[in-house]
């Protein structure tokens, strides 16, 4: 026993050190590209700050910006953050084991555990499937989405084919990863009250944010395949509906009558309006109001929203809606004083209770670390402040604007959040322990007061 176990856990935390390897060599590569000139309008260097905020937030997916997306980065700039998105959605490490199989038909045990650790897959065997399925459901979503907002470009407003399709293409790849990149200077409000590309972005948003494995068992539900949802996909998709509906009724209300948001709009428009800014948060980013403008309420509101983020393994941030659920389930339990925690017929383990609290605690953790040194080094008001740390951390990118106006100590702050958030506190803690220790033994118990 002695001598096996340290060497699985060495394994395990193996691929875990591996994809941060990864995601930080893909932030450097970005960061090298976008320093070109050949990447601005102006033919002139952005700076290493702005380059690497830009490449870290596209990686990561989140779409927070320091400089105009549109205005400021030339078509080669926008194709590398449009690449950057896409490798940073797929996984930097699914994308090697993709290549692996390309190359050499075949994947090293390595390679295996590292695509395990990207996609959270269970069995080794399952891994090429999996990278293929992958990497088949997100161009599918991708094309589909582009193909619905290229002909409303084009159609609706004129554009020329070309433009309509790169369009079309970089809002698709955006949504479905959601990183909430756009290219346009005040992001998705021109389109604001256009369902036909309010809802498309929507949808594919919704889709991304589920996570892979729910999307493989709603494919296996829909061929007849599987007669019973895990326990994961029924916590995710009940919870992601719920927190979904509560976003968008909430802010719908309290931005109703507000005249700098939803108050000149007509019913039509708040209500989708409404429905696009409750379905953001979930950690695509995009917004077609002002988010400056909202009230301390909304900002509060969206706050926790972006916080618990999406699904499980998927293109979305945050602590992930199934953490979430299952840290209420373990409070319910322990308010009705029952000695295990059951949740829709099955019983939850002590280890999988501990893993929700830590995620949980160090997401906490580390918007109120970061919360408390933006306040320190600007002179922005706490609601601000902890609305920009909290999209940060759940790879939103979501803003008020402010990023812009912060100093290069802040934006840095805002950078190593984004790549925490990206990771997982518990994929970055595993990757940069040594190694795991095996309890030998166990001490006397003893029961501290609680509360």
């Amino acid at each position: 026993m002695s001598t096996t176990r340290p060497r699985v856990t060495a394994g395990v935390g193996r691929p875990a050190r591996l994809i941060v390897f990864g995601f930080g060599c893909a932030v450097l590569l970005g960061t090298v590209l976008l320093m070109l000139p050949i990447a601005t309008e102006n033919g002139t260097s952005p700076g290493v700050v702005t380059a690497l905020f830009t490449a870290t937030s596209a990686v990561c997916v989140t779409g927070m910006v320091v400089v105009d997306t549109a205005t400021h980065w030339s078509t080669y700039g926008e194709v590398v953050i449009l690449v950057l998105v896409q490798a940073g959605g797929l996984g930097i490490m699914t994308l090697a084991s993709l290549l692996g199989l390309l190359v050499a038909r075949r994947m090293g045990l390595r390679m295996q555990l590292t695509a395990q650790a990207e996609t959270k897959t269970l069995g080794l065997g399952e891994v090429r499937g999996v990278v293929l399925r992958v990497i088949a459901i997100s161009l599918v979503v991708e094309a589909v989405t582009a193909i619905a907002l290229s002909a409303r470009f084009a159609i609706g407003y004129d554009m020329p084919f070309g433009r309509a399709v790169y369009e079309g293409v970089f809002h698709g790849v955006s949504a479905f990863n959601n990183s909430g990149f756009a290219l346009y200077a005040t992001n998705m409000v021109p389109y604001a009250t256009d369902p036909w590309i309010i809802v498309p972005i929507m949808i594919a948003i919704i889709i991304g944010g589920l996570g892979f494995p729910v999307l493989f068992e709603i494919g296996r539900r829909l061929r007849g395949k599987l007669r019973r949802w895990s326990l994961h996909a029924r916590i995710t998709l009940l919870t992601y509906a719920a927190l979904t509906a509560f976003g968008i009724i909430a802010l719908t209300a309290i931005e109703w009558s507000n005249p700098a948001t939803l108050g000149p709009l007509g019913v039509p428009g708040k209500l989708l309006v409404g429905a696009f800014h409750g379905v953001n948060p979930r950690s695509a980013g995009f917004n077609s109001v002002d988010v400056a403008q909202m009230s301390p309420a909304s900002l509060l509101v969206t706050d926790f929203l972006m916080f618990v983020g999406g699904g499980s393994a998927s293109t979305a941030g945050g602590i992930k809606v199934t953490t979430f659920a299952l840290l209420a389930f373990v409070i319910v339990a322990e308010i009705r004083g029952e000695p295990s925690v059951h949740v829709m017929g099955r019983r939850l383990s002590a280890e999988v209770q501990r893993q929700a609290l830590t995620v949980a605690l160090l997401g906490v953790g580390a918007v109120a670390t970061s919360t408390f040194v933006l306040l320190l080094i600007t002179d922005f008001p706490l609601d601000l402040v902890l609305f920009e740390a909290t999209s940060a951390f759940g790879t939103v990118g979501m803003s008020t604007g402010i990023p812009a106006s912060f100093p290069v100590g802040a934006q840095v702050v805002l950078v190593v959040l984004m790549f925490v958030g990206r990771l997982g506190p518990i994929t970055l803690g595993a990757a940069l322990a040594l190694r795991e220790r095996a309890r030998r033994y166990e001490l006397p118990e003893e029961r501290p007061i609680v509360g």
